[in-house]
């Protein structure tokens, strides 16, 4: 006889992807227990940049303050020239940001921070990371997924009704499951370290040697600490030496700075660049996310901020599952997701080559602010549109004004788990309330005034237009007045439905 699930979603790593995934289910009331093998929280900075998109998702997560007060700005880069003289230039545009695009910039945080935060806001959740327990194996049938796991109390077996594999690029969920991870090794080996250093200034990026492979080593002060990144390219037949002594001997020989020394390594990795992504994103009940479903160069700082969103689009459609829609949105995990990881792919190997010739700026196509999913399943368009947005696309920000006079963020609106249905001049007796889901209208006399015109700008809305947002921020469709029944299949099948009328109920007096 098989025990019914004792959970309602096992995650196998405590990664970026992993902590996001389990805090967007944590705050849906999803039963969910993560796993990592590592004895303790990861001490390094792999990831450091958080993209403006990204920054869009922690703040409806209710990390994003806690993040820019350990965190910084990105300095400009220094370009080092053999004469002694140095260029400084900026990484990234330098935009503003607007009011349908709050975030403009990246910020930098080391992942060992960024990951701490996104802990402390699990435990505030209810949920935790039991570090030292690995996936030893896993079988699946049709109602779940029974998880054998080895850790402290030896090993014991956990039954729920999902899994995700959020376990890095040498995913053992993905190997487990058989699916191809296809690509290829790009040729180049690289170096990074964490280190206390003297010598160097912490006001820019320093880089020496840019378009010289075999010589380039960069120098980036860590923001919200005392530590610098070492990023530098390595032969493959060098055998690396990552201790104080090793490392400064080798910022001398490409720098020619007998200054700089390396007091201290707090973390350090050596690596072979690839480009790869797995064919499949789901088997059954088991699903992979973040590195394990795609591994690629870090220039540009798309890693950690992919797999951020891999969970934040996979999160609440497993909400949805667990709580009785339909199984196969899941599937749209995969469909909305994968060619994203392949678009970012392939600009991550384009900025590699790039860095190889001494360039390295980054422009809007690194923010993740255009990234969308129109054409998918889950796009639903019945509204004559000449152009502007439509369904698929990131819902913008907008500044608008309560009925009560206070100034209201759009963003203020949609943050939180539910869905959120907004009407431009529309009427509340077209469509019905229901659970999980938040109405607003937009218009004079109405919940909400669109007095500086951003919302009509940025959603080119006519009287009596519906635009339904997504709970990861993205428009999933827009209607009509005459097209409001259009709705109702849509919402059903993201386990919205109609609730069941009250009329004739006693207490109401029917």
């Amino acid at each position: 006889m098989t025990s019914e699930p004792s959970h309602d979603v096992l995650i196998c790593g405590a990664g970026a992807a992993g902590l996001v995934l389990a805090i967007d289910l944590a705050r849906r009331g999803v039963r969910t227990h993560v796993v990592e093998k590592l004895t303790g929280p990861f001490q390094g900075s792999r990831g450091k940049g958080i993209q403006p998109r990204t920054l869009e998702v922690f703040e409806d997560l209710g990390v994003l303050d806690r993040l820019v007060a350990l965190g910084g700005s990105y300095p400009p880069q220094r370009v080092h020239g053999a004469d002694g003289r140095a260029v400084d230039s900026p990484v990234t545009d330098l935009s503003p940001a607007t009011p349908t695009e709050p975030y403009q910039r990246p910020l930098m945080v080391p992942q060992f921070v960024t990951e701490q935060v996104l802990r402390e806001r699990l435990v505030e959740l209810g949920g935790r990371v039991e570090f030292g327990c690995e996936l030893a194996g896993f079988e699946q049938d049709g109602t779940a997924v029974t998880g054998r796991l080895r850790g402290r109390r030896g090993e014991e077996s956990l039954r729920a009704r999902y899994l995700v594999g959020a376990d890095g690029g040498r995913s053992f969920v993905r190997k487990a499951l058989a699916i191809d991870f296809p690509g290829k090794t790009l040729g180049v080996r690289a170096m990074v370290a964490d280190v206390v250093l003297t010598g160097l200034s912490r006001d820019a990026w320093h880089r020496f040697n840019d378009g010289d492979m075999p010589r380039q080593v960069a120098l980036c002060p860590l923001a919200g600490t005392e530590l610098f990144q070492i990023q530098a390219p390595i032969p493959h037949d060098l055998d690396v030496d990552l201790t104080p002594g090793g490392l400064s001997a080798l910022i001398v020989a490409r720098t020619g700075r007998a200054d700089l020394r390396v007091h201290e390594v707090r973390w350090s990795s050596v690596f072979e660049m690839h480009a790869r992504l797995a064919d499949r994103y789901r088997v059954g009940r088991v699903l992979i996310a973040g590195d394990a479903a795609h591994v690629h160069p870090p220039t540009g700082g798309q890693g950690l901020n992919t797999s951020v969103q891999d969970a934040y689009n996979l999160g609440w459609k497993l909400a949805a599952v667990v709580k009785g829609a339909a199984d196969d949105l899941l599937d749209t995990y995969e469909a909305e997701r994968r060619p994203v990881a392949a678009q970012m792919l392939g600009l991550a190997t384009r900025l590699l080559d790039e860095a190889k010739d001494g360039r390295m700026r980054r422009g809007r196509d690194v923010q993740q602010l255009d990234i969308g999913y129109p054409g998918t399943p889950l796009a639903l368009q019945r509204a004559v549109r000449s152009d502007g947005l439509v369904a698929g696309d990131r819902a913008p920000d907008a500044r608008l004004v309560g009925a009560a006079g206070q100034p209201r963020r759009l963003y203020d609106l949609f943050k939180g788990p539910h869905w959120t249905l907004l009407g431009f001049d529309a009427r509340r007796a077209d469509v019905e309330p229901r659970a999980g889901m938040r109405i607003h209208l937009v218009g004079e006399g109405l919940d909400v005034r669109d007095d500086a015109g951003h919302f009509r700008a940025a959603y080119a809305t006519r009287p009596g237009d519906w635009v339904l947002v997504r709970p990861d921020g993205y428009v999933g469709a827009i209607v009509s007045a005459k097209e409001v029944d259009a709705l109702e299949t849509y919402l059903a099948r993201a386990g919205l439905p109609r609730e069941p009328s009250l009329a004739g109920h006693p207490a109401l007096g029917g």
